[in-house]
């Protein structure tokens, strides 16, 4: 199932933007700003045709940020003519996205930050969405925050959300910051810390928990903590009983779980692996709990995922975290006319684009 998102943006004031230090070229490459002050010294005006693309099959991310950018840190929006791709759009290698027509003093000083965010929230959005496709329509729980500086949370949960609509699969985020922008709200488990502060007591942290949570909430209990996920599921399940949504299995990837401990020799037993998830659903199956659903995390990737997809491992959601925050695509912008002729460098062209908007 595929989702279409509204093509209506954000309004920019959503980012909350340092507009004057943005303007005032505070986050911009030196050298762009060194040749906005040349031309302005020089009382040189040109008008150019900037076009920006990257290299990549890839879900789009950032662009609303980016118009936000130029609409309220140029020396002059409504002197510019604008036109762009949206959020949530696949790109191709070398597509178009982004062009933007006017005097290059008026905005010569953004390229650097409107390329930044195009590029940092398309590698989330890409990274969910592959994610996602891994998953074949399982939740997925956003989980990176603990992985990156905190000013980054907002925009990348946005980029996540993006991706969950064009894919038509639930999305959890587990900051506020995350879910802000899109009017969300956060999610999470009953963390090891939690367990630790009730002297390494699982089932009194569940039951404390439990008792503070709302009735809406999702109760979902960490189960790792000693190192015995069937044996410690089994008793958080029945000291919860119906208020226990599910339990998140999160061994860490240098153990290997007490239920394995007899059984090593012809498979990998660290972390959290397919014969970990079979033994703790069928211990649930076997006792009555059935309903309780299993939420795996720690080391997965995309690559983790799909293989558990195809071996029909008995996951109900994915948590996954710093994979979604790796890796990299690149945004390049190009002066490609000035003044009527085409001046791209050698290697760049004019590459029109029918599918992109005009932005108001």
């Amino acid at each position: 199932m595929t989702v279409v998102l509204g093509r209506e943006r954000l309004d920019p004031e959503v980012f909350e933007l340092p507009v004057e230090k943005m303007r005032d070229g505070y986050y911009t490459d030196a050298y762009f700003n060194h040749s906005r002050s040349a031309l302005l010294a020089a009382g040189l005006h040109p008008r150019v045709l900037m076009q920006v693309f990257q290299k990549n099959r890839a879900l789009l991310g950032g662009m609303d940020e980016a118009v936000a950018i130029l609409k309220l840190c140029s020396h002059g929006w409504d002197n510019l003519v604008v036109r762009a791709l949206h959020d949530g759009d696949w790109i191709e290698p070398w597509e178009t996205v982004l062009t933007i027509e006017g005097d290059y003093t008026l905005f010569a000083h953004l390229e650097t930050v409107y390329l930044g965010v195009l590029a940092r929230r398309t590698v989330v959005a890409t990274n969910v969405a592959r994610v996602l496709e891994a998953a074949r329509g399982k939740p997925v729980i956003f989980m990176p925050a603990r992985h990156d500086h905190h000013r980054v949370q907002t925009g990348d949960g946005y980029a996540a959300y993006v991706a969950g609509l064009v894919l038509g699969a639930p999305i959890g985020v587990t900051s506020d910051a995350q879910a802000s922008w899109w009017g969300g709200s956060a999610i999470g488990t009953v963390p090891h810390s939690l367990i630790a502060a009730c002297g390494g007591d699982t089932v009194l942290a569940a039951r404390t928990f439990a008792d503070w949570a709302p009735e809406d909430m999702n109760v979902t209990v960490l189960v790792d903590f000693e190192n015995d996920s069937v044996g410690t599921a089994l008793e958080v399940a029945r000291a919860l009983g119906p208020r226990l949504w599910g339990v998140r299995l999160d061994t860490s990837e240098s153990l290997v779980d007490r239920a394995l401990w007899g059984e090593m020799g012809d498979f990998d037993p660290r972390g959290v692996n397919e014969r970990l998830v079979r033994k703790v659903r069928a211990a649930l199956d076997e006792t009555g709990f059935d309903e309780v659903q299993i939420v795996v995390s720690g080391g997965f990737t995309i690559e983790k995922i799909r293989a558990f997809e195809e071996r029909d491992v008995p996951v109900d959601a994915y948590g996954v975290g710093s994979s979604l925050i790796r890796g990299e695509n690149d945004y390049t912008a190009d002066v490609v006319v000035a003044d009527g002729a085409e001046v791209a460098k050698v290697g760049r062209r004019l590459r029109e684009n029918s599918r992109l908007e005009p932005v108001t």
